[in-house]
């Protein structure tokens, strides 16, 4: 298990004049957040929230709007202060910094990417890449070369002495990234960072996000309300209803198991062909060679994490099953026709 970068322990955050009366009576009664708006007049933003965030994991928050995703999000970095719970990052609890530390914070450690990356319009591209390192006192010099290096990694070279207006909103965007990234911060916080873009450029940011964490290996918290978006750049993904964690898990979990109604009509249109995998519907190979041993001999082979669009090629290409073998070569499992068309069955609704 990686290292744990961003912990946090039951975060709640209550918005009004009477917060701290909402959260004893939310925590006795296990008041509703609406109840809590008429009794109290308080808005719950965020529901004892827990969980960690490991090195290099690309840990994606998404739910509608209205959820708490972008609020939980900002306790991060205490944009927002919680109104009970413990926030670690890097092991140190930032909920006993001081204004001066938590500026330190923000600028070493975390990066921020919004919706709105908001340029400013009479400085360069490079030179509003180099705009957190200007405040941190670099001189002209180093921002430069590290502007012009960062802008490199979003594919933006030969564009450092334009201007925001004479970029598209995927550029823009890019461009809000790199100003993220100048720093080296160890975690980029992202709020929605691609969602007012065209369908086609956001599906293209996406795969080069992919690609870039891969090359950076930045933790990343990544606040999105869409799944698909979700599912094609997280390790792993928390889905919040009501300010509240209802389930975290790995794509394939969350596709597959579904804890609730709520999660399962989120995952109901979701294809399940290269999220499903071998290690999901498979059975033990000694409980198949103890019904029919002589049906895998000359069967054809699949690695564990191979996903269902992978088994149904093979299924097609020839008759009977097809062994699964572990990453050290090792037999451990079957598919055959009946489980790899249950496969499409699983997570389409909770029983």
């Amino acid at each position: 298990m990686p290292r744990s970068v961003v912990e946090l322990q039951g975060v709640w955050k209550v918005f009004g004049d009477r917060a701290d009366e909402a959260l004893q009576a939310m925590r006795d009664d296990a008041m509703s957040k609406a109840e809590v708006l008429e009794c109290f007049g308080c808005v719950v933003g965020v529901r004892n929230a827990t969980f960690s965030v490991g090195e290099g994991e690309v840990f994606c928050i998404m739910g509608l709007s209205g959820s708490g995703k972008s609020t939980l999000v900002r306790h991060i970095n205490r944009l927002l202060e919680p109104t009970a719970g413990r926030i670690f990052v890097d092991g140190e609890d930032i909920m006993q910094k001081d204004a001066r530390q938590l500026r330190f914070l923000r600028a070493e450690k975390i990066g921020m990417v919004f919706q709105n990356v908001a340029l400013l319009p009479h400085r360069t591209v490079a030179d509003n890449v180099a705009l957190p390192l200007d405040v941190k006192g670099l001189c002209r010099r180093d921002r430069r070369e590290i502007a012009e290096r960062t802008l490199a990694l979003v594919e933006l070279s030969g564009w450092e002495n334009h201007y925001a207006h004479e970029l598209s909103g995927g550029m823009q965007q890019r461009v809000g990234l790199a100003r993220a990234l100048a720093a080296d911060p160890t975690i980029l916080l992202m709020d929605e960072p691609f969602s007012a873009l065209d369908p086609l450029i956001r599906r293209q940011l996406q795969d080069e996000f992919v690609q870039l964490s891969k090359v950076t290996g930045k933790t990343t918290v990544f606040i999105t309300h869409d799944l698909d978006e979700a599912i094609r750049i997280g390790h792993r993904i928390a889905i919040m209803n009501d300010g509240g964690l209802v389930q975290i898990g790995t794509p394939e979990e969350i596709v597959t198991n579904p804890v609730d109604d709520y999660v399962a009509d989120f995952v109901a249109g979701i294809s399940r062909l290269t999220l499903v995998t071998a290690r999901s519907v498979m059975i033990p190979i000694e409980t198949y060679r103890t019904h029919d041993a002589g049906a895998l001999s000359g069967a054809l082979r699949a690695q564990e994490d191979s996903d269902l669009d992978h088994l149904i090629d093979l299924a097609v290409e020839r008759d009977g099953p097809i062994v699964i073998t572990n990453k050290q070569g090792h037999d451990v499992g079957v598919v055959d026709r009946q489980h790899l068309l249950r496969g499409f069955q699983r997570g389409k609704g909770h029983a």
